[in-house]
């Protein structure tokens, strides 16, 4: 695997989600929980997905029981709490590893590319992707998404 764009997630309400189909587009990728106190970011993550989806940004919700166990629903459970708490309507991928030896290949592959730093230390840890399917920015769970250096980042890889 050489770019973000080679691997595939299921979509949480069933069926494959190739990264390759959002080549072209910046991909905020973020590890997400039901029941973290970072949750409320879930807001500002739909918030930029509304911002800036039309000029090409994919937002790409985890969903991870990895820290706290916070994140115990089964799909059904996920997805009706994102859509009646947060009106989120961003892609949401199936519940996934990831951290450790589980963790899903492209959490994996941020860890072999870039070192172990670069592994989520909780959630709603964001990683910024850009258009070619290369790992551009990353960010710990307290950068909220509304932040000027994460908004930044996003408006320079939606010009470039």
């Amino acid at each position: 695997m050489t770019t973000a764009h080679d691997f595939i997630f299921y979509a949480l309400g069933g069926g494959e989600l190739p990264l390759r189909k959002f080549a072209g587009k910046p991909i905020l990728l973020v590890n997400t929980a039901s029941e973290c106190g970072y949750t409320p970011q879930y807001a500002g993550l739909q918030a930029l997905w509304v911002r800036y989806r039309d000029r090409g940004l994919v937002v790409l919700g985890v969903p991870s029981n990895d820290f706290g166990e916070q994140e115990p629903g089964d799909a059904a459970a996920i997805a009706a709490f994102c859509t009646t708490t947060y009106q989120v309507d961003f892609p949401l991928t199936a519940k996934e590893r990831v951290i450790g030896g589980d963790a899903h290949p492209l959490y994996r592959w941020i860890v072999e590319s870039v070192g172990e730093a670069a592994a989520p230390e909780w959630n709603f840890h964001k990683y910024l992707i850009d258009a070619a399917g290369e790992l551009a920015e990353l960010w710990p769970s307290k950068i909220e998404p509304d932040d000027p250096v994460l908004t930044g980042a996003i408006e320079y890889k939606l010009a470039n």
